[in-house]
Parts: C-alpha cells; sequence; structure tokens
C-alpha cells in the first residue's frame, strides 16, 4: 500500500467519526495540559527559590559550631563543640582568597523609640556584613570597623523598621532603645524582602559584640566568609579549615558553600517538580485506556473493511500498521492540544497572578508530547494486533 493511501485510510477513519474522535483527544490533551501547567508551577518555584538563594551571592562559605551528622547523634544536629567565637572570625578574615566575614548573631527583642515599640528581629553581624550578602545603605552608612570585642552601640534599622518607628522623619542621630541599652541610628537600608522566613526589612543591624551581650550568648551562630570570584570554593574551604584547625585543635565545626547548598536544593526542587509532572501524568493513563477502548470499538465496526482489506491482497503488517497510525495521530493531536491549553494557562497565571511563580520547562514539552506519542502506540497495539490476526473470509462474513 502506498504511504499516501495509508495516511488517507487512517485520516479517513478518524474524520468519519468526529466527535469520537475528538473525545479520545481529549482525554490526552487534559493529560498533556495538566503535566504541562503543574511542571511549569513547580519550574517557577524551583527558579524563584534559587534566585532567593543566589540574590546574596553565591561566593559565601558558612561556619556553624558542631560537625553535622557526627557519630553518636542524630544527623543534621550538632555535636558538642567549642563556640565560635569574634577572635575566630577575625582569624579567618586573614585567610588567603577572603575577601570578607561576617559573624552572625540573632534573635528577637523589643525596639523602642519615638513613642513607639516593636518587637522585631535583631541581627548581630560585622562591618563586612553588607558586602558579603550584596546589600546595600539607602541613607546614612553601615556599621563602622571598630573594635570587634567593644564596638560602639550604633544600629541600623531596615527599611520597614525605620517606616514602624519614625515614619516619614529622618531617623539619622537618633536612639533607640534595644533591651537594656541604647543605640544611635547611623543608617537604613535598601528594602531586600523576606528570605527564608526572616523579613530583612524588618530587622535591626547591630554590632555582633552587642548581640552577644543582649542575647547572654557566649558563641557565634555562624561565620559567613565571602572569597575571590574565579576561586573554587573547596580550595577556599580548605583553607577555612587550616586556620580554624588551628584554632580549635580539631575539626568540631562545619563549612557550607553556597554551591553545595544550591546544588543539594536544586536537586530537591528538581525532584518535586518531577514528582508533581507525575502526578499530572496519571491523567495520561486515562486518555490511553480511551484510545485502547475507542480503537478496540472502531476494529469492531471495521470488520469488514478489514476483511476487503485482506483479501485484496493487504499485508497483515500494512493492518497493523494502519490501526497503530490512527492510535497514534490520536495521541499526538491530543498532545499538541494539551500543549496550547496547558502553556496558555501558564501564560495567564503568569499574567493574572504575578505572585506565583510561573516558568514553562520546554524540554518538559517536548517530553510530554514524546509520551503521548508513546501511549498511543502502546494503547493501539494491542486493537491493531486483534485486527491484524483476523481470517478474511470470516471478516468479510461478518455485518
Amino acid at each position: 500500500m502506498l504511504w499516501r493511501d495509508f495516511i488517507q485510510l487512517s485520516l479517513r477513519a478518524l474524520t468519519a467519526h468526529r466527535l469520537r474522535s475528538f473525545l479520545t483527544l481529549l482525554g490526552i490533551a487534559v493529560g498533556i495540559a495538566a503535566v504541562i501547567l503543574l511542571t511549569s508551577i513547580g519550574e517557577g518555584l524551583h527558579r524563584f527559590v534559587l534566585q532567593e538563594f543566589t540574590q546574596f551571592g553565591t561566593n559565601i562559605i558558612k561556619v556553624t559550631p558542631g560537625v553535622q551528622g557526627a557519630r553518636g547523634g542524630p544527623p543534621g544536629l550538632p555535636s558538642t563543640a567549642r563556640d565560635l567565637t569574634l577572635e575566630d572570625a577575625l582569624a579567618l578574615a586573614r585567610a588567603p582568597f577572603v575577601t570578607g566575614i561576617t559573624p552572625s548573631v540573632s534573635g528577637n527583642a523589643e525596639v523602642r523609640a519615638n513613642g513607639r515599640v516593636r518587637r522585631t528581629f535583631i541581627l548581630g553581624v560585622g562591618p563586612d556584613m553588607q558586602h558579603v550578602f550584596s546589600m546595600t545603605v539607602r541613607i546614612g552608612r553601615f556599621l563602622p570597623p571598630d573594635d570587634a570585642t567593644s564596638p560602639r552601640a550604633f544600629v541600623v534599622l531596615g527599611a520597614s523598621l525605620k517606616r514602624e518607628l519614625f515614619g516619614n522623619a529622618n531617623p539619622l542621630g537618633q536612639r533607640v532603645e534595644i533591651g537594656a541599652e541604647r543605640y544611635r541610628v547611623i543608617g537604613v537600608m535598601e528594602p531586600k524582602g523576606q528570605f527564608l522566613g526572616i523579613d530583612l526589612d524588618d530587622t535591626a543591624y547591630v554590632p555582633a559584640a552587642r548581640a552577644l551581650s543582649l542575647f547572654n550568648r557566649d558563641g557565634l551562630m555562624e561565620i559567613n566568609v565571602t572569597y575571590d570570584e574565579g576561586i573554587a570554593a573547596a580550595r577556599v574551604a580548605a583553607e577555612v579549615r587550616k586556620v580554624l584547625l588551628a584554632r580549635h585543635g580539631r575539626e568540631d565545626f562545619t563549612l557550607t558553600t553556597q554551591e553545595d547548598m544550591l546544588a543539594s536544593l536544586s536537586n530537591i526542587l528538581a525532584i518535586l517538580t518531577a514528582a508533581v509532572g507525575a502526578l499530572g501524568g496519571i491523567s495520561l493513563l486515562v486518555g490511553g485506556v480511551g484510545i485502547i477502548t475507542i480503537m478496540t470499538i472502531a476494529v469492531s465496526e471495521r470488520t469488514n473493511e478489514i476483511g476487503l482489506l485482506v483479501a485484496l491482497g493487504a499485508r497483515r503488517r500494512t493492518i497493523l500498521g494502519l490501526f497503530l497510525g490512527e492510535a497514534v495521530a490520536l495521541a499526538a493531536l491530543g498532545g499538541l492540544l494539551g500543549l496550547a491549553i496547558g502553556t496558555g494557562l501558564a501564560l495567564l497565571i503568569g499574567l493574572f497572578v504575578p505572585a506565583l511563580p510561573v516558568a514553562t520547562p520546554w524540554h518538559f514539552v517536548l517530553t510530554a508530547e514524546g509520551v503521548a506519542v508513546l501511549i498511543g502506540l502502546a494503547a493501539g497495539v494491542m486493537p491493531a494486533r486483534r485486527a491484524a490476526a483476523l481470517d478474511a473470509v470470516d471478516a468479510l462474513r461478518s455485518e
């Protein structure tokens, strides 16, 4: 049989029952649309979370006290270890390739100023914090490079905290009370938004030594180190480890590079995106069952036609290919319709709900269309084999 005749027979069979064919390919279309829409939302969230992490820079190494996953304790919980100190932070500032360090101590406390009181997040940091985390000061300046162990009582306010305490007035030079101490406002940060549930705009930034006293802590919660661009993170981590081993005598700390965090996070989010897409793929199986049903009915309805084709010399593989072609055509057309619906819905969500990040992963689009064709092929095998196995005489006798 010529290819032209083969294609003509397949298309004629589909157009002979337009409504039935449309409903069948609609089942595939709904499945593909669900996969595209869900994976678009998952990919959008993936990119959003990674962007949230990378907005603070990618050349950062975090040092925390304790060895995570140490033998004898649950994984992820620090073991008994020596605290990280301000002296450790100062020593790390002199390590090779290091361009900045910031110790970190945080907690909540009441901030009082201008007759107003607000309980907010207090972050004790070093003078390099704005450079380490790529943050900028809107007005005034950031914490000066005082003696790390006895810094002056200066505070820099987040944008929201400044508005809550001082409204539209200029807060520079004003006094605020944090805990039992008074601080002088020397700067206001540019708006930064939220990060991991912490509103950085509703934060007061004070020297780390002052925060240690405020929260009655002996050691730092973490030290963040930034290094030269182009230097391998592993190389810098080795230098940081060498400095801390010389000071502590043993490895009772944990180093986490930004690359490690981003890689782990990316893997987790990729798995979640694939899992969400797999949930949408369940509806594809329903569409495949629909194709099996319709093709089985088609074989029963066209028994005479099959018998006539066999009697005229059509090969069994030609009959097999004819019905497989119809099933694949249904699935492919349904897939294309589903791609149009899914991408269209994703675009509409992005336009009307900008707070929900949506990004269509085009490799998923191609994969979804390929899966649709494979489902059509698999679903058409059983009816096609049944059609190809029909005896010509029996087929011609049937009505």
